[in-house]
């Protein structure tokens, strides 16, 4: 099950955290792997590395998802490259967090270049030649904090819940041409965004997890792998939360 032999696959951000977790996943399922990455490159290269090294195929592919032009341009050429494209991950992602009185306009509207704009660039390419196939997959990676919200984080869980609204608009348009369009929305991951939190913040969100600990970045891309399958081609338009109960 959940087999992905033949399929092609874009990750944006795929050099570390849950995005190397969805490379390798999607590698170790079948697909042919594209690691995006901006400006870690030698990161990147580890991912291919590793996937290669288990047996898999992987590929580098280095653009900023917040210069729409240039995100369209390059997944374009890839998709020309391979002759097709058939998962898009849309990961890529920043956090900048802070009070509403005390937010910037520049960390605002950096938020949504990256976490939205970007996003949304990149679905806009790969629904090319997704179209024209008449299949495909759009995963976007949202964020418990999208739907719950957080204390000094409003404009980060604004570009999340914005994911959401996206994701299920764009289903809606697509899936005439059999392209399902669906959302992960994590909860609380141990990644490289959260090892800045000292050992106290850390404890009090645990205990408000009921499965009592933190998640995998492994169990985040399991979900994308399920809905990247065959396996999911009725699921469209959802969000898939992967938060230990944190959210329900």
């Amino acid at each position: 099950m959940f087999r992905l032999d033949g399929k092609v696959a874009l990750v944006t951000g795929g050099s570390r955290g849950i995005g190397r977790a969805c490379c390798e996943a999607l590698a170790e399922h079948g697909a042919t792997v594209i690691v995006n990455y901006v400006k870690g490159e030698a990161a990147a290269r580890e991912v291919c590395d590793a996937i290669t090294a288990a047996g898999g195929k992987a590929e580098i592919a280095g653009f900023d998802v917040a210069d729409s032009k240039a995100a369209e341009a390059a997944i374009d050429e890839l998709a020309k490259k391979h002759g097709r494209l058939d998962i898009l991950v849309a990961n890529a992602g920043i956090a900048i967090d802070g009070l509403l009185l005390r937010m910037k306009d520049e960390d605002v509207s950096r938020l949504f270049d990256v976490n939205v704009r970007g996003a949304l660039a990149c679905a806009r390419a790969a629904t090319r030649p997704m179209m024209k196939a008449r299949t495909g997959r759009i995963i976007f990676l949202s964020s418990v904090v999208g739907e719950m919200g957080n204390v000094g984080q409003t404009a980060y869980a604004a570009t999340k819940a914005a994911i959401v609204g996206a994701a299920k608009s764009i289903a809606r348009e697509f899936a005439s041409r059999n392209v399902t369009v669906n959302a992960v929305a994590p909860g609380f991951i141990d990644t490289d965004m959260t090892h800045g939190m000292t050992d106290a913040m850390k404890e009090q969100l645990v205990k408000v997890i009921p499965l009592g600990r933190t998640g995998s970045a492994k169990e985040v891309a399991a979900a994308c792998v399920y809905l990247a399958s065959d396996e999911a081609a009725y699921v469209t338009g959802q969000v898939l939360r992967v938060n230990g109960g944190m959210y329900v």
